[in-house]
């Protein structure tokens, strides 16, 4: 795994480990890891702003002690900056924020990256207008479009969110990534990379496979990067 994904401009496959056996976590972890993903993403959820409890900085911490692989932590809460001091203490690399959480998506942004934040993320939910996040452009790395509604691991990929995602492309600098969570398997990854997707979140489409190396090798097959 990569300890920075924005050092490089190809295609990189994001293990999430919310379908991992959390009983052990380190082995699938380590699984992954041979297995070639790029790096590991974390969806935190408070039972508030989405309808499913997960895990929270005692976890990612957990993580951490077990991989240098980047952490691309997903804040679905409805209080990203109370919360982002504990998640940056445990070894967070990245986090994401969701647009519909705050008032100010710049200055959210902003004081994330204040708190010691290295790569800051911003996110819309499917039903949100992708204008929304545009004021925040020019103060995040990464743009996360979801392609399910969030809530739980194993939904179907939603077509419809994919003008959004070209709309984003056409609004990054160089040096700013789009990621896409949601229902991402060797039959829609292809999609999401036309629409100018960077970064893929996998959860069980590599998870819930026996051969993980073999189902990230045809992910990138189907990327055309094997």
């Amino acid at each position: 795994m990569t300890t920075n994904p924005f050092q490089s401009t190809a295609p990189q496959i994001a293990a999430s480990i919310l379908s991992a056996d959390f009983a052990i976590l380190a082995d699938e972890i380590a699984d992954v890891d041979r297995a070639g993903a790029d790096f590991l993403h974390l969806d935190v959820m408070d039972g508030h702003f989405v309808p499913n409890i997960s895990f929270g900085p005692v976890v990612t911490a957990a993580t951490r002690r077990v991989t240098a692989a980047f952490l691309d932590v997903h804040l679905m809460i409805s209080e990203p900056e109370r919360y982002a001091p504990d998640f940056l203490k445990a070894g967070a690399d990245g986090l994401t924020f969701h647009v519909e959480v705050t008032a100010d998506a710049a200055q959210t942004a902003r004081r994330l990256r204040q708190m010691g934040c290295r790569h800051v993320g911003i996110t819309l939910n499917p039903a949100t207008p992708v204008e929304k996040i545009f004021p925040a452009l020019d103060e995040v790395d990464h743009v996360l479009v979801m392609s399910v509604v969030p809530g739980f691991s194993g939904q179907k990929f939603m077509p419809e969110v994919l003008p959004k995602a070209q709309a984003v492309r056409k609004r990054l600098r160089g040096n700013q990534r789009l990621e896409m969570d949601g229902g991402i398997h060797s039959q829609t990854i292809r999609q999401a990379r036309d629409a100018g997707v960077d970064w893929f979140v996998v959860a069980s489409a590599i998870f819930d496979e026996k051969d993980r190396a073999a189902a990230i090798a045809e992910l990138r097959g189907c990327l055309g990067s094997v």
